[in-house]
C-alpha cells in the first residue's frame, strides 16, 4: 500500500517535464542551426554573383572596353589621316587648275 497515493502521479508528472524541457532544448538548438544555415545561404545567394563578377566578368569587361577605345583611336586616326588626304587632295586639284590657267592666259598675251 502506498504511504503517498499521489508520488506515482507526481513521477509521471516529473517524466513528462523532463521530455517536455529536452524536446524544447532540440527545438531551439534546431531552430538555431537553421537560422545559421539560411543566412549562409542567403549571404552565398546574394555575394556569389558580385564574387563572380569580379573574378571572370570584369576582366573580360575591361579587355572588351580596352578593344573599343582602340578601335575608337584608330578611327579616329584614320578619320585624322583622312582628311589630311582630302586637304593634300584639294592643294593638287588648286596647283594643277592654277598651273593650266597660268599656262593658257600667258599663251594668249
Amino acid at each position: 500500500m502506498d504511504l503517498n497515493p499521489g508520488e506515482g502521479q507526481q513521477r509521471e508528472i516529473y517524466r513528462l517535464v523532463r521530455e517536455n524541457n529536452q524536446m524544447l532544448h532540440k527545438m531551439r538548438r534546431h531552430a538555431f542551426w537553421g537560422g545559421l544555415i539560411k543566412f549562409i545561404v542567403y549571404a552565398l545567394l546574394l555575394l556569389a554573383p558580385l564574387w563572380l563578377y569580379m573574378q571572370y566578368l570584369a576582366p573580360v569587361l575591361d579587355s572588351t572596353m580596352q578593344a573599343v577605345n582602340q578601335i575608337r583611336g584608330t578611327g579616329a586616326k584614320a578619320e585624322a589621316q583622312f582628311s589630311g588626304l582630302e586637304d593634300a587632295w584639294q592643294q593638287f586639284q588648286e596647283n594643277f587648275s592654277g598651273f593650266g590657267s597660268s599656262s593658257s592666259s600667258t599663251s594668249t598675251r
